[in-house]
């Protein structure tokens, strides 16, 4: 299945889904089948099922992965560990998303600067993305405020992508595909 995304991972890719839609494990094998990666992860193990989640990512990726884990800073980590033969998976936007809200961090400067980073980095990078934006209008502000900041972050980092895929029960659809 990963074959509908070509060769390589072009330079910055946006892979968005609903939960357990299968978009972490269609990132990890496009990137495993044309090499190894870095894993940038985002999340924090603030509880035990969190904790359990993370773990249970662990085990699926394996140990093949050399593995950053940054929660809140990811433009300078990805300016640091580009590299065009490898491949950065962030894993993913909508936790990184959270992280900041729950360290009270300025969302507007911290996506500008992420998006600013993505045209200049040294190597491909792969976002893994909850589209949270399809469902019920949350029945409270702050989780208001987190489907509204998550869609702005999407259509930003869609903006500047080469490629955008939506996973549904596994299965992928390109909704842009144009390289620069």
């Amino acid at each position: 299945m990963t074959d509908i995304l070509g060769e390589r991972p072009l330079g910055v890719t946006l892979i968005l889904g609903g939960a357990r839609s299968g978009k972490s494990a269609f990132a990890e094998s496009w990137i495993e089948a044309h090499g190894s990666g870095l894993y940038l992860a985002t999340a924090q193990a603030l509880d035990d099922e969190m904790s359990d989640r993370i773990q249970a990512h662990k085990r699926r990726r394996g140990g093949a992965w050399e593995v950053v884990e940054e929660p809140l800073d990811l433009a300078p980590v990805l300016r640091h560990n580009t590299r065009r033969e490898r491949p950065v998976l962030v894993d993913c936007l909508t936790l990184w998303l959270s992280n900041l809200m729950l360290a009270d961090r300025d969302i507007d400067e911290a996506v500008l600067d992420l998006a600013g980073a993505l045209g200049n980095l040294n190597g491909p990078v792969v976002f893994v993305s909850n589209e949270v934006g399809q469902g019920i209008v949350p029945d409270n502000a702050p989780a208001r405020r987190f489907r509204d900041e998550a869609g702005r972050l999407h259509q930003r980092i869609a903006r500047v992508a080469d490629r955008v895929v939506f996973i549904t029960a596994g299965l992928p659809r390109i909704l842009k595909d144009e390289p620069k």
